[in-house]
């Protein structure tokens, strides 16, 4: 029996190239990502982190927050994400001092508190990497704009998920979204130049 669950639709419609927003009655020359015009607090939540810790909405409180969602055995899109975001994050926390890198797991069954802090280990020990059943872990999703299903027979299943990024400002409100790129012979992917470029000018802009 298939196994299907899904998380929530993304109905943001970005066009590629250049995104322009009004913040603080600028334009920001945007290559990668959106901007809200009114961030979205996020619903109250709670999950946990690699440590058995909780995760809550005051977790984000005072801090900019990059989330990404996946599962430990994914095989080609969480790792290199998560590669190229160990890559970014000094120049992430150059910009901001407080900015987090947030990987969701979308798998609780099998991405036990012990795996996630392993495999997050792997790439940055600074990373959070976050989990809950189902029930508390589908509206949070969902509240992002993340989209993730499992599909498969019985426990061979694989996992299908958003390769976007979320940045939650220091207010926990949901302030832009980043968009991968067609990438000819490779993967879709966001850049991490124009990444720490957009994040540059949201971060300055921000109040």
């Amino acid at each position: 029996m298939k196994i299907l669950i899904v998380a929530g639709l993304l109905l943001l419609a970005v066009a590629g190239g250049v995104t322009f927003n009004a913040m603080q009655g600028k334009t920001l020359d945007l290559a990668t990502s959106y901007v809200f015009e009114q961030p979205r607090t996020l619903a109250p939540f709670t999950l946990a982190d690699q440590y058995g810790n909780p995760f809550t909405n005051q977790s984000l409180q005072g801090k900019w927050s990059l989330f990404f969602i996946g599962y430990t055995a994914c095989p080609d899109v969480c790792p290199t994400t998560l590669n190229k975001l160990a890559a970014a994050y000094p120049k992430l926390q150059a910009i901001s001092d407080t900015f987090q890198i947030v990987f969701v797991s979308a798998d609780p069954e099998r991405d036990t508190q012990i795996k996630r802090l392993d495999y997050i280990n792997f790439f940055n020990k600074e990373f959070k990497a976050v989990s809950a059943d189902h029930k508390a872990l589908f509206p949070f999703s969902r509240d992002l704009g993340f989209v993730y299903a499992m599909v498969g027979e019985d426990s061979d299943y694989q996992v299908d998920h958003s390769a976007s990024y979320v940045l939650v400002s220091p207010r926990g409100e949901k302030t832009a979204v980043f968009k991968t790129k067609p990438t000819p012979g490779q993967l879709p992917q966001i850049i991490n130049s124009e990444l720490i470029n957009d994040v540059n000018k949201i971060v300055s802009a921000w109040r």
